[in-house]
């Protein structure tokens, strides 16, 4: 009877792994290729195992060199907009000094940017804006020290200094600096293409199905943020579709469609911004009825020059 093809493949390969003088991995390399050609990943792996184990093979472990961590909410529900700002911002600001995340340091460190992220924090942490989440219970903040260099609030900065840590009054959510630091991609239209835009949350999403021009924060960042800047009023249950209002001037409404979110992290960052107090709607007819909200006041050259350039020495 005809030898299955697969097994025809693991003998010559087999054979050849004992018999071959040249380097291991040039044979690897060989076996792959044919694998992917009879459709045989499994040989791989098989094949590998038997030179390991018989020839006291051991790969070196990779190379890890210290560099700077940014840590920021990754959802399951899909990349959401905001939390991934922390990431554009952050290597905006870095790069801007000719600086770059991935650089090799003396430590490695871990650097908290956007979001309601703090009870994700260790010790030694450096916090650039990070705000708590209302949902969170105080003992699941395990951390007793923290570097921090600003936070999105005055809630978030009582609270840390309520457990004995040091905090500037430097507020703002990074996400505020997305106009200063972006503006030649997202210039200011001539006229504004869309008279209201609305910008769920990741939980109102289906609440706002049907509506028109709903800005879906699992869409890609910069289209995101462009909708908004063409907007002329923003509606939003999202935290960062109003950062992203207030980075272009654009008059916006907190709009409550559940009861999912905490509204601490909302009050922390309009507080934040030189507001006296965050005003609510609960449904779409309210808020497109009511007035928006005071106009901001953040302070964008305290919160940059509050970056931690200081951890790249640049």
């Amino acid at each position: 009877m005809r030898p299955h093809p697969r097994s025809n493949v693991l003998h010559r390969f087999r054979w050849r792994v004992w018999q071959r003088a040249s380097p291991r991995e040039e044979v690897f390399v060989l076996l792959e290729e044919a694998a992917v050609a009879q459709g045989v990943r499994k040989i791989v792996r098989k094949v590998r195992g038997l030179a390991r184990r018989d020839r006291g093979y051991v790969p070196p472990p990779p190379f890890q060199p210290n560099t700077i961590e940014l840590f920021y909410w990754k959802s399951p529900l899909g990349v959401n907009f905001g939390d991934y700002l922390s990431s554009v911002i952050v290597n905006k600001m870095a790069a801007d000094a000719g600086c770059f995340l991935d650089e090799e340091r003396p430590r490695p460190v871990r650097l908290l940017g956007i979001g309601s992220i703090l009870h994700f924090a260790r010790n030694g942490d450096v916090v650039w804006g990070s705000g708590i989440n209302g949902k969170i219970r105080d003992e699941r903040h395990v951390f007793s020290s923290l570097d921090v260099r600003a936070v999105r609030g005055p809630l978030t900065r009582d609270f840390l200094m309520r457990r004995g840590i040091d905090v500037p009054e430097v507020f703002g959510d990074p996400g505020i600096l997305v106009a200063d630091l972006l503006g030649s991609r997202f210039p200011k239209p001539a006229e504004r293409k869309t008279p209201v835009a609305f910008v769920p949350n990741l939980h109102d999403l289906p609440k706002m199905e049907g509506w028109e021009n709903v800005v879906s924060p699992l869409d890609y960042w910069a289209s995101v943020v462009r909708r908004i800047s063409e907007a002329s009023h923003v509606i939003s249950s999202s935290l960062h579709g109003l950062v992203i209002a207030d980075a272009f001037g654009i008059p916006c409404t907190y709009l409550r469609l559940s009861e999912e979110e905490n509204t601490l992290k909302y009050e922390d960052y309009v507080l934040g911004v030189g507001r006296a107090r965050l005003d609510i709607t609960r449904s779409r007819e309210e808020a497109v009825r009511a007035s928006p909200m005071g106009k901001a006041r953040p302070d964008l050259a305290r919160l940059k020059a509050s970056f931690p350039y200081d951890l790249w020495d640049c």
